[in-house]
């Protein structure tokens, strides 16, 4: 499994707590208000609104939050002033970060980065000098089915469009081009199976893998930037090891 994947599934297991708190539901509609400004309020003729809106419904929040942050975004009610942002950083160790962010404060966002970094180690890059160590890929998640095999997920993945295929116990994560990330989808969907995640995501290129000390000094400066309001998602370079994962979830 790749750090991305593990990644991902921490983030999974943290959900629940993320969404008591309705952090979750705040970073999805700044997405789904962001999305409808840039294409319209037509998730049928806007990819980039269906996939958020999509995600949202995933995370089971609630109908009316949905529609309000489509409106907001297309300007039928006030409050879709957002501004997309990545900034581009070096975790402690040198490992490379892309940190997405939706903000109404550019200064606010840019020094709370900086104020994480000057406590954990690390420092923002220049534009251009991380983010080419990272390719864009169609990111889907789906639940294990008791109707169909595994195997038979891997092959109407891939036939579907699929690049790559990562089979867990709790969940089988699935890589696309992003051209082909809503017709996967589409295919896993209409075949019955349950579909959590549909996103856009960096992967790295290659990852860098630490000692178990180090790799958790990291991890712990990925979760201190994805606390902050305006962070949306935070990707790196990190390999993260089966101890260190076993250790950050016991944390």
């Amino acid at each position: 499994m790749s750090g991305h994947s593990k990644w991902s599934t921490i983030k999974r297991k943290k959900g629940a707590e993320d969404e008591k708190r309705g952090k979750i539901f705040t970073r999805l509609a700044r997405d789904i208000m962001l999305a409808a400004r840039s294409g319209g309020g037509d998730p049928a003729a806007n990819p980039t609104l269906r996939t958020a809106v999509e995600k949202a419904r995933g995370a089971n929040m609630p109908k009316d939050n949905i529609e309000r942050a489509i409106k907001k975004g297309t300007g039928e009610l006030a409050g879709g002033e957002l501004e997309e942002i990545t900034y581009e950083a070096y975790a402690s160790h040198g490992i490379p970060v892309l940190i997405q962010c939706l903000t109404d404060n550019r200064n606010r966002t840019l020094a709370d980065i900086r104020r994480i970094f000057n406590r954990q180690g690390g420092n923002l890059a220049e534009a251009g000098a991380v983010s080419w160590m990272f390719d864009t890929k169609g990111y889907i998640t789906v639940e294990p089915s008791d109707e169909m095999d595994p195997d038979d997920i891997f092959m109407l993945a891939v036939e579907a469009g699929a690049e790559d295929v990562e089979i867990g116990e709790e969940s089988i994560e699935i890589y696309t081009s992003p051209d082909q990330l809503h017709t996967v989808s589409h295919a896993l969907s209409e075949n019955g199976l349950t579909v959590g995640e549909v996103e856009l995501a960096q992967v790295p290129k290659n990852e860098i893998e630490l000692g178990e000390k180090e790799t958790l000094q990291v991890m712990g400066t990925i979760e201190a930037l994805e606390e902050l309001d305006d962070v949306q998602q935070v990707y790196s370079g990190l390999s993260i090891s089966d101890e260190a994962l076993e250790a950050l979830e016991a944390a």
